[in-house]
């Protein structure tokens, strides 16, 4: 085999030892950096991607993401940097080896991984998971080969190759679908679309791995392995394996939903279900291993050290596709488009493709208020028209439009049950003022209860049906503090016309 053309080079600050391992996009070095004498990871990528933006773009995106987060259970990134045409990011050099070599080892031994081993790697891989995406980064890609076991004991989340930081400039669904789809969620397969439930889902399937020795769904095409996680049944765990306890499948089918709706919302809720489970429903040492589901390659599963105790290596594949989409497409598949809560490109996107941030979203909302009163106090000074004898309503139209402003900065669509409320108040209160109909208020009380409902209604619709329901945060902050002003300035513009000929 001819040496590594990079091996005895140095990068930058760091002197290339010898090759670690490759994936999907990049190739894994050991290296030493003489001036802090400390060895680090550095990871390169694949010469043949440089000259594609969008990867470029994604491999920059990985190392700032990355490098923002501080976890014991993610690793940590130390530096990013480009040197002839060599792009590379340096990683702290974790001592262990990744699950995915730890599973196998256990396989050609011919046996399981140990339950109480399971529930603390999954409990460390939630923790690392739980931080990313408080920081708004989703990992997209989790699987054995990402979660490395460290020489302390612990699981580390590894690989944010293709992290999706949430509220950044979202990518095609051609150059969004990207994995390995024995670990992808559906709507990650099927729309390039993917939230922290999609992570949630991906660890499920490795908690599924651990727990049985296989993933539940196998097939011989990528397509096929695809269709089955968005349509088949997912074989029960403990059909597999009838000795295992009955808690950790009911955990394994509720990750598994196929509809992010039913499955754990957050790594919170999951960790909280795994520390129901006893001690004692957890006996202790290796389980000897169980036949695979039905229509499942066992060879499938081998890769590092036990691959070469298999012969077939076109089986034994596990990289993350970074040609995904193109290979499904000639498959036949054609992903959906972008689900309806994704920004689509249109100006209203481009508005609020990133929140506000909160500070700027109060003082700008107090701006508008302060500059529309004084703008109704000049008018009185100068007219004599007083816009809040019959207008004085508009004060409530600035008072949702405030409240939206927040919304659109904190990203939360149940803001839009107070904001409703308000606004459609607003609309019969400006009525009343400016006609002087407050009989009419013996009719009109009847539309509180529609207001009421369509408040709790609409924000319970986007959680379910919206799979980002930042972005509707956003869209519905912007489009309710555009009416606020339009609606306050009409309310002041039919209070001055009102004031004049009575």
């Amino acid at each position: 085999m001819s040496p590594n053309p990079l091996e005895g080079q140095v990068i930058g600050k760091y002197r290339v030892l010898e090759a670690l391992g490759r994936g999907g996009m990049a190739q894994v070095y050991r290296a030493y950096h003489p001036q802090l004498d400390r060895y680090v990871a550095v990871k390169v990528l694949r010469s043949d991607l440089v000259e594609e933006k969008e990867f470029l773009a994604r491999f920059q995106r990985e190392a700032r993401a990355i490098a923002s987060l501080r976890h014991p259970n993610i690793v940590q990134v130390f530096d990013f940097d480009v040197q002839d045409e060599i792009y590379y990011m340096v990683m702290e050099l974790l001592e262990g080896d990744t699950l995915r070599a730890r599973l196998n080892k256990f396989r050609v031994e011919g046996k399981r991984m140990p339950l109480p081993e399971v529930l603390g790697i999954m409990k460390d891989a939630l923790r690392g998971l739980g931080y990313a995406h408080s920081q708004g980064i989703i990992h997209r890609d989790i699987k054995p080969a990402n979660l490395m076991l460290t020489s302390r004991g612990e699981a580390v989340v590894t690989d944010f190759g293709i992290a999706q930081i949430v509220g950044a400039t979202t990518y095609t669904v051609s150059g969004a679908l990207m994995g390995t789809l024995s670990y992808m969620a559906p709507e990650q397969g099927l729309q390039g679309h993917c939230d922290q439930r999609s992570d949630l889902y991906s660890l499920g399937i490795v908690f599924y791995e651990m727990l049985t020795g296989y993933t539940p769904f196998d097939a011989d095409t990528p397509l096929a392995i695809l269709m089955k996680h968005l349509n088949d049944p997912l074989p029960l765990p403990r059909q597999i394996d009838p000795a295992l306890p009955l808690a950790l499948e009911h955990i394994v089918l509720k990750v598994l939903a196929k509809d992010p709706e039913d499955r754990y919302q957050t790594t919170d809720e999951m960790a909280a279900a795994l520390e129901q489970v006893t001690p004692e429903e957890l006996p202790e040492g290796p389980r000897g291993v169980v036949p695979p589901p039905s229509g499942f390659d066992p060879k499938k599963v081998f890769s590092g050290a036990s691959r070469k105790q298999i012969t077939d290596q076109l089986f034994t594949q596990e990289d993350t596709d970074p040609d995904l989409a193109r290979t499904l497409e000639r498959e036949g598949f054609r992903p959906e488009p972008p689900a309806t809560g994704q920004a689509p490109s249109n100006p209203l996107a481009a508005l609020v493709s990133k929140p506000l941030s909160v500070p700027g979203a109060v003082f700008g909302a107090l701006g508008a208020i302060l500059l529309i009163n004084l703008c109704a106090t000049m008018n009185l000074s100068i007219t004599g028209l007083n816009v809040y004898r019959y207008g004085w309503a508009f004060e409530i139209f600035l008072l949702a439009g405030f409240l939206a402003m927040i919304m659109w900065a904190v990203q939360k669509h149940w803001m839009l049950t107070p904001i409703i409320i308000i606004f459609g108040n607003a609309l019969i209160l400006s009525y009343c003022a400016i006609t002087g109909r407050w009989n009419d208020w013996i009719f009109l009380w009847m539309l509180e209860p529609l207001i009421v409902g369509a408040a709790v209604y609409i924000p319970l619709q986007l959680t379910k049906k919206a799979p980002d329901t930042r972005f509707w945060a956003r869209a519905g902050g912007a489009l309710t503090v555009a009416m606020s002003l339009v609606l306050a300035s009409s309310t002041c513009g039919l209070a001055l016309i009102v004031a004049l000929f009575r």
